[in-house]
């Protein structure tokens, strides 16, 4: 059941209210001949080019992430297209977390009668090489980079594709892209929505603009209360403010193991069940130093313990390699074992120093979390900015992992707010801490067994909102279809 939020909350879902989105925005009848001709938003942003051209002219990855931004996202869809008899559903998903998340939707929607065109745009390198990796080849669905929100590559996107819904995650409002929907009478929903509290600082700056683009919204998806009650100060209509719960609870796949990790295992040199695995994934700049650390001081007490390293990005394989050597580690790369059966490594004996794995593939995280006796996710120790506050620990969950994070979490509130109150998660704040912790766990396996399996009903307990997603969505959906 849909929950509104306010004071009624009787009505079960926003879009019997929303007028597809409409309401306060006007049309192209209503605007000014010089309206049309100035785009203040355009002018912003070009001066905000300018401006900033000094600094990203002279650095090397800024200049390629601006240049490449330009070259893949003015709306140049090239052979792109979608199914002209069939309604379409636009789905944006910034990166790789919220591509990830999409997946249980499209499912979803390609269940729906009759089935829609799903377009997905992606802003993101990692997002869209996992958005091809996931979609590509699937009959109607068209992966496409999401455009700058200059009007005109904006236009070229929406003229072309022609969606009938537009389904945006977690928060990613532009004010350009929402007022160009609103002249074609496209309704848009935010799904998954959350306002962190770095967000909602910066939107109160920009009230009236915040306030402009989210009452434009057909509705929004909160994950909790505290979510719903920061957009509707923002500006949102009360009205169109529903709490559905997070996705990301309904992506992660409960299991006890995952298919292919005995090969994985096999291959890089690990001995599940002979020697304990300490998997540390999806880290970022500056936690790898501190995991080899206190890697090197529980190899005092642990000597057999093995450690496996997974960064978040694939630009930093090569430095988390050096990171390791420089460490005295021999590093082990999972890229060089691909298609072997048999390990290049002898398993670790009490008098050696065991080789650190370094993840260095796509797509086989959640094998090294099966193999796992204790989880660290990253991007939780290190204030990497409220951006990259936290990666997934629900997947981990979802194995009945023991799973240890940081204090930067922040991108997974609505979660850890549920594993904290089951008890499910430990949290560490420095590199003393983290030893401590993954030493509990090695000393009492039943505390961390037991600690794994209320994670794991946390996350069955929590799933659902995907479908309640899909509900308003489809709502939309059919009301287009009636009013075509």
């Amino acid at each position: 059941m849909l929950q509104k939020y306010g004071p009624d909350r009787s009505v079960p879902a926003a879009v019997d209210n929303a007028k597809d989105g409409r309401e306060g925005v006007g049309n192209v009848g209503r605007l000014s001949i010089i309206r049309l001709m100035i785009n203040h938003f355009d002018i912003a942003y070009g001066l905000g080019v300018g401006v900033s051209a000094p600094y990203w002219l002279v650095r090397p990855s800024a200049r390629r992430k601006i240049l490449s931004a330009f070259r893949n996202r003015m709306g140049r869809l090239g052979e792109a297209r979608r199914d002209p008899a069939k309604r379409a559903v636009m789905i944006h998903a910034v990166s790789l977390g919220e591509v990830n998340a999409t997946a249980s939707l499209v499912k979803m929607l390609k269940q729906a009668n009759p089935v829609p065109h799903v377009i997905l745009s992606t802003t993101t390198e990692t997002g869209f090489a996992r958005a091809r990796q996931l979609y590509g080849g699937m009959a109607n669905l068209t992966v496409i980079r999401y455009p700058l929100d200059f009007s005109k590559a904006v236009s070229r996107v929406l003229d072309v594709l022609a969606p009938d819904v537009v389904v945006l995650m977690e928060l990613e409002v532009w004010p350009n892209f929402l007022r160009a929907c609103g002249r074609r009478e496209i309704p848009v929903v935010l799904v998954n929505g959350r306002l962190t509290v770095s967000s909602y600082k910066k939107y109160r700056l920009i009230k009236p603009v915040a306030a402009g683009m989210f009452r434009r919204l057909a509705g929004i998806c909160v994950q909790d209360e505290t979510y719903a009650k920061r957009f509707v100060d923002l500006g949102a209509n009360p009205g169109r403010v529903l709490i559905t719960g997070t996705m990301k609870f309904d992506t992660a796949e409960v299991a006890e193991r995952v298919a292919g990790d005995d090969e994985l295992a096999t291959a890089v040199g690990l001995y599940p069940g002979v020697e304990p695995i300490w998997v540390c994934g999806s880290t970022g700049p500056r936690e790898e130093e501190i995991i080899l650390r206190a890697y090197r001081r529980l190899l005092a007490t642990y000597s057999r313990l093995r450690l496996v390293i997974v960064p978040r990005k694939p630009e930093r394989f090569d430095e988390v390699a050096r990171l390791i050597e420089e460490a005295k580690f021999h590093c082990v790369r999972r890229s060089a074992t691909v298609g072997q059966t048999v390990a290049t490594v002898a398993p670790s004996s009490a008098s050696a120093v065991p080789p650190v794995i370094l993840g260095d593939t796509m797509g086989e995280l959640r094998k090294f979390y099966s193999l796992a006796d204790v989880v660290f996710v990253g991007r939780t120790l290190v204030n990497l900015g409220p951006s990259q506050h936290g990666s997934d620990m629900i997947e981990p969950a979802a194995l009945g992992k023991p799973v240890i994070v940081g204090p930067f979490t922040g991108n997974f509130a609505e979660a850890m707010n549920k594993f904290r109150a089951a008890e499910a998660v430990m949290e560490v704040v420095d590199e003393g801490t983290l030893v401590e912790t993954v030493s509990v766990l090695r000393y009492s396996p039943e505390e961390a067994a037991g600690m794994g399996a209320r994670a794991r009903a946390v996350v069955m307990k929590e799933k659902g909102a995907t479908l309640r997603h899909a509900e308003v969505i489809v709502g939309l959906l059919n009301r287009r279809g009636r009013k075509a």
